[in-house]
């Protein structure tokens, strides 16, 4: 058994438990928020240079009708049916979300920074139907197309529901300055055109029946995360686990968030868990304005948000704080009507926690989860008790345990694997019952982070188990970057592992054997940069006579890395 310390931590007005769900299901949460902050701003897109676009609750519900109509009548889609979304932040992606949700399909978020390989893997693992794109992206389709199940594409402007002027300004600058806008070849149909098709479709004021096959148990989003081993694999989340997570949090942090009264900043992609649950699902339910920026890169991006809105809520990833302290401006004038801060997706560093609640004088808290647990497992109480440096305690109706490596309960203080139990707990992975089994264990998950428990239930993250490799927030999965790197002419054996970097938390680096003649440095991160997101490509390659290796012959990850901090540390 568990031994549950952290009953005692709660804040007084923090009940441990969760209550019964309100709702069956996504839409039943967001149409009662659409319908009690109808005429509120929901949303506004703030551009690096202060253009924006706004939309109200009341046009993101019926909008997101419009859509799910559209995918149902005109796409033909069914219920289950998978559409990928691969968007940046902007007013189109909480209609698309909400309305893939109401049309009863299933939610694919993807980067869309992904290359065309990688854009294979994930539509044809998932086998979407149906693609929402921004079209800046969409040259990549000609190549992907071809071998996935994608029958209908759907293209998206960053300056939808934009006023025209500033739309039509946005649309030129894109066309013929940053000539960002290349040529579709494929057929599609564009997102203003889709919506309006639904909008006439003769069943769009029957969107509710869509949900008459779909309960808490229906599966709502596949969320594609390396799990605990590197191959991208889909986490099955239900309309039951993003619904008990999003209580789970605002139950947590009480009444820290104001109903109908907080504008949060969302800089972080809300195709990642972490945004998507928080930003886009729990702040949505609260009544908040959401200021959304489609490139939070470099951070200047950031500055005409806080000078143009009142930002209450910030949250992000230890990157991001860090970057935005070494901002002048940000230094200068820091958000005067801040509330309170949520680190989570990496490591919040200490120094960057402390020099960020200095200077806004407000609380900064860490939390903890993964793409499994939809994804928080526990917090940091933002009643002043919270531990630094910990990662909290479990969130309502969540149990939190740590075992050895024969699966024993381990007491107070002592390190091994974190495992978890709790209502935003996966239902597995999708079409991958191997690595369910591996990773769901009599309704426990195993996290694959080593961590340990103080007397007062906070737990501290050790160290990881598993290699996934933390750039920014974003996963890097060693065996994805080794097998890209293996593919190049000459590379004999390769091994990929993250070493610490002061602006990304972590960098990739690679380390190879190579045969006579030798591939050239650019040409490796060539070929890795053709199939790699960006933050996948290393930033280091080490030529090197050998690499340690297991009995079996199984490359060392562990003794790579030691091997390169001891060789810094010199």
């Amino acid at each position: 058994m568990t031994q549950q310390a952290w009953l005692a931590s709660y804040p007084s007005e923090v009940n441990p438990v969760l209550q019964e769900l309100p709702v069956p299901h996504l839409p039943a949460l967001i149409r009662a928020a659409s319908e009690k902050y109808a005429d509120t701003t929901a949303f506004t897109q703030c551009m690096p240079n202060g253009m924006n676009g706004s939309l109200s609750y009341r046009q993101i519900d019926q909008k997101s009708d419009d859509f799910a109509a559209y995918l149902r009548e005109v796409a033909g889609l069914k219920v289950g049916d998978r559409v990928a979304v691969q968007l940046p932040n902007c007013l189109s992606y909480p209609i698309v979300a909400f309305g893939v949700f109401k049309a009863g399909c299933i939610l694919v978020n993807t980067n869309p920074l992904y290359t065309a390989t990688e854009m294979t893997h994930q539509f044809s693992n998932s086998g979407a139907k149906a693609l929402v794109i921004i079209d800046m992206f969409a040259d990549r389709l000609e190549e992907v197309l071809p071998k996935t199940d994608i029958e209908t594409v759907i293209t998206v402007k960053i300056n939808e529901y934009f006023p025209a002027v500033v739309a039509g300004v946005i649309r030129l600058v894109q066309k013929f300055w940053n000539r960002s806008l290349p040529k579709i070849t494929v057929e599609h149909t564009s997102f203003a055109k889709a919506v309006a098709l639904g909008s006439t479709s003769a069943n769009r004021s029957e969107v509710e029946k869509y949900l008459t096959e779909v309960n808490g148990d229906t599966i709502a989003a596949l969320q594609y995360t390396g799990g605990t081993t590197g191959v991208s694999k889909g986490a099955m989340l239900s309309h039951k686990n993003l619904v008990a997570n999003t209580l789970q949090m605002l139950q947590m942090v009480g009444t820290f968030i104001r109903p109908g009264k907080e504008t949060v900043l969302t800089a972080l992609p809300l195709y990642h868990i972490f945004a998507f649950t928080i930003n886009l699902l729990a702040f949505f339910h609260v009544g908040a304005r959401n200021i959304v920026i489609p490139t939070p890169r470099p951070p200047n991006n950031l500055k005409r948000a806080f000078e143009n809105y009142k930002i209450t809520w910030v949250t992000g990833v230890n990157t991001l704080f860090n970057a935005l302290l070494k901002e002048r401006w940000f230094l200068d004038g820091p958000p005067a009507h801040l509330r309170a801060s949520a680190a989570g997706g990496m490591a919040l560093h200490q120094p960057v926690a402390t020099h960020w609640e200095e200077v806004t004088k407000t609380p900064i808290v860490e939390g903890f989860g993964l793409t499994e647990s939809s994804p928080v497992l526990s917090f940091n109480p933002l009643d002043g008790t919270g531990r630094p440096g910990s990662i909290g305690i479990p969130v309502p109706s969540t149990e939190i345990g740590i075992i050895d490596e024969q699966g024993n309960w381990l007491g107070v203080g002592e390190a091994g694997e974190l495992v978890a139990k709790g209502p935003q707990v996966m239902l597995g992975y999708w079409n991958n019952p191997e690595e369910t089994a591996h990773t769901l264990k009599d309704g426990w998950l195993h996290t694959g982070d080593i961590a340990q428990m103080d007397e007062a239930g906070f737990f501290t993250i050790v160290d990881r188990k598993k290699d996934v490799i933390l750039v920014s927030g974003f996963n890097v999965y060693p065996n994805e970057v080794e097998e890209q790197i293996a593919a190049v002419s000459g590379v004999k054996e390769v091994g990929v592992i993250g070493l610490p970097d002061e602006v990304a938390g972590e960098k990739v680096c690679a380390y190879l054997v190579t045969d006579t003649p030798a591939p050239s440095q650019e040409q490796i991160l060539e070929h890795c940069r053709k199939h790699l997101a960006r933050y996948k490509v290393p930033k280091s390659l080490i030529f090197v006579d050998e690499l340690p290796k297991s009995p079996i012959g199984k490359i060392l990850r562990r003794e790579l890395r030691k091997m390169a901090l001891e060789k810094d540390s010199k």
